[in-house]
């Protein structure tokens, strides 16, 4: 097993990726690590692939994955975590926006540190403030939902012991969440490190403001899954049978109400139809009911998932 594998996603780099290869290079022979860097290039319309190509002729450590069109980013290091076999692995964008001189350290502080996980952070950025004020909206709403207490969770730049991506799934757009991820498979030492952000030298971002949009539902959908994805009933079940013993309790209150006015009080009852709390009991015993039946059915569905008695051992004597 070679001491570190660099998984380094990318679309339409062709210009970056012999400098960055020439850097990564550098550093890791200085530190006198063993290594291998893995491109994958998702989808590109330039020369990325070719220049990955004629990389790996000249130089052993290189390898490349190349995909039929474009997945995402998510996809290019789902995929190369599978395909990594390094001690450390150590993920960056190919833009040259993430220094290849933050390598050792990061290295360091997963063999020496004992870390699980170690992010970036890009604690001085070279962004207009149209991505920068999101950005820091986008990690404050991270860390309240999740609990964990980085300053940027989407860094390209991040290190992880081996053992964190062979446990994490990443798919859609899941690969901002990573830290969370791998907190919720029981990964729970995870630092994080200053590093130099640059200013892009070479083409345009890739990413637009929809990530801003997508990425709060992500987290969403990661926080229900981890907590919830193997017991649907207790939320569901839990959501509709309040809501459905609301509703009954306001029934049983308009009955009462209506037998109080015909037979002690010998006063004209309102029609119950004119009450709206009539129309708020029907609501709610019609949607917890809907809740519940939602909670068994993904009860019957979880009972017969391949998945459901699967756990990720950590050690075993």
């Amino acid at each position: 097993m070679k001491d570190l594998s660099l998984v380094i996603p990318l679309l339409n780099e062709a210009e970056s990726l012999p400098e960055l290869h020439s850097w990564i290079k550098r550093a890791c022979d200085g530190a006198g690590l063993s290594y291998e860097i893995l491109f994958i290039d998702d989808g590109s319309k330039d020369d990325s692939w070719q220049i990955i190509s004629s990389l790996k002729a000249t130089h052993p450590e290189v390898r490349g994955i190349r995909f039929q069109r474009n997945y995402g980013k998510s996809a290019a290091l789902h995929t190369g975590f599978e395909a990594c076999n390094g001690r450390v692995v150590i993920t960056m964008d190919a833009d040259l926006q993430d220094s290849p001189d933050e390598i050792p350290e990061l290295y360091r502080m997963i063999t020496e540190g004992g870390f699980d996980l170690v992010s970036g952070w890009k604690k001085k950025r070279h962004d207009p403030l149209s991505k920068t004020i999101p950005t820091k909206l986008y990690n404050w709403a991270t860390r309240r939902m999740s609990g964990i207490h980085l300053h940027d969770f989407n860094c390209g730049l991040k290190a992880y012991s081996n053992e964190v991506v062979k446990s994490v799934e990443i798919f859609g757009e899941m690969h901002r969440y990573i830290p969370v991820i791998a907190h919720r498979e029981g990964f729970k030492k995870i630092g994080e490190k200053v590093v130099e952000h640059r200013a892009r030298k070479y083409g345009i971002t890739k990413f637009g403001l929809e990530r801003f949009i997508n990425g709060p539902l992500d987290l969403m959908t990661i926080m229900f899954i981890s907590k919830f994805g193997k017991r649907p009933m207790h939320i569901f079940g839990t959501i509709g049978g309040t809501t459905f013993v609301v509703g009954l309790a306001l029934t049983a209150y308009l009955i009462i109400q209506k037998f109080m006015h015909l037979y002690v009080w010998h006063t004209k009852a309102p029609l119950v139809s004119d009450q709206a709390a009539f129309y708020i009991a029907l609501t709610s015993m019609i949607l917890g009911t809907q809740l519940f039946l939602a909670g068994f059915v993904g009860e019957l569905i979880t009972r017969n998932s391949p998945s459901r008695n699967q756990y990720k051992i950590r050690e075993q004597l």
